[in-house]
C-alpha cells in the first residue's frame, strides 16, 4: 500500500475540531459508527470507526467523510500504485485522528511535531509492507481543537482507492480502511 505524510500546522491550515456541531463519541459507544450516514455508504467504515475508538486503541476519532472523485484530471494513478485501466473510479474518505492519551502503553502522546512525525513514519512503514494496489493513505498532522482553550496535535488520514469499475473501487477502499485500523490498532504503543 502506498502512504506518506506531512505537516500542516502552520497559519491558515485548517485544523481538527474535535467538539463541531453533530459530533457523536463513539469512544463511549463505538456501535454508534454504524449509525453515521457515512456508514449507509461504506460499511467498512463503520467497523473501522468503531475499532479505532474501541477500548485499547491509541487513537479516536472526530470526524469523517467519504466522496467519489469526479475529477479524475487532479488524480494520479501511479500515486496508487495502479495502472491507467485501473484507475477509472476514484474514492476517497478521511478520518481525523486524535491521542487517546494516558499512559504510553495505553494510546500515543503527540506532544510535539517530532512525536508526531515518528508515529506518522512508523505507519507509513507499516502500511508498506501491507500488499495492496490501487489505494494509498497520506497522514496529515494537523492543529487539533479539543475544546475552545485547549489544543494538541492529531492527524488527517485520507485514504483513496480507485478501480475499473464503482464497485471495484469500493471494494479496494474497504481493503484499504481493513489494513489502516489494523495498523493502528496493532501498534498501540507507538509515540
Amino acid at each position: 500500500m502506498e502512504a506518506d505524510w506531512e505537516f500542516e500546522v502552520g497559519g491558515e491550515a485548517p485544523a481538527i475540531e474535535a467538539a463541531w456541531p453533530g459530533f457523536v463519541d463513539l469512544r463511549r459507544n463505538p456501535e454508534r459508527a454504524w449509525e453515521l450516514p457515512e456508514a449507509a455508504e461504506l460499511p467498512v467504515l463503520a467497523e473501522t470507526l468503531a475499532m479505532l475508538n474501541a477500548d485499547g486503541s491509541p487513537v479516536w476519532t472526530s470526524k469523517c467523510d467519504l466522496w467519489p472523485v469526479v475529477d479524475l484530471a487532479e488524480f494520479d494513478a501511479d500515486e496508487l500504485d495502479a495502472s491507467p485501466g485501473c484507475a477509472a473510479h476514484v474514492l476517497g474518505c478521511y478520518i481525523d485522528l486524535l491521542p487517546r492519551g494516558g499512559q504510553p502503553r495505553n494510546g500515543w502522546q503527540w506532544e510535539t511535531p517530532e512525536m508526531a512525525a515518528a508515529a506518522c513514519k512508523e505507519i507509513c512503514g507499516l502500511l508498506h509492507a501491507v500488499p495492496l494496489r490501487c489505494c494509498r493513505v497520506d497522514l496529515v498532522i494537523r492543529r487539533a481543537l479539543l475544546a475552545p482553550d485547549a489544543m494538541t496535535l492529531g492527524i488527517t488520514a485520507y485514504l483513496t482507492a480507485c478501480g475499473p469499475s464503482p464497485a471495484e473501487a469500493k471494494q479496494t477502499l474497504e481493503a484499504a480502511l481493513a489494513a489502516f485500523a489494523r495498523v493502528l490498532r496493532g501498534r498501540s504503543t507507538l509515540q
